[in-house]
């Protein structure tokens, strides 16, 4: 997802990625259209994550979490539907400069 438009991006090893501007669902519907039965893996910041959960798109997702302090950003999870999403913790995994979290999405 972007808001301008860009070119398809080829990287070696034939992974190529393609820039949507026309909003998440159509984004989502190309993805899944070219994953076939595979699983479509969406990166993104905050507003990219809150965009597709409050969309019911996502399953689970990770997070890298680094140390930094900018100060300011987006707070991940202000806007989620609390009614209707839970966050269920899967797995931390350290390394020496990041932490990654992830949490598998319920309805509730």
């Amino acid at each position: 997802m972007t808001h301008t438009k860009r070119d398809s991006w080829g990287r070696p090893g034939g992974t190529t990625f393609h820039f949507v501007d026309d909003g998440v669902e159509i984004a989502f519907d190309r993805a899944r259209r070219a994953a076939g039965d595979r699983d479509v893996r969406i990166a993104g910041g905050g507003a990219t994550i809150l965009e597709y959960l409050n969309a019911g798109r996502v399953d689970e997702f990770t997070i890298a979490l680094s140390p930094v302090l900018f100060g300011s950003g987006v707070r991940l999870f202000e806007g989620v539907d609390a009614g209707r999403v839970a966050l269920e913790p899967v797995r931390a995994e350290p390394t020496q400069r990041m932490t990654h979290l992830t949490y598998a999405v319920r309805q509730r």
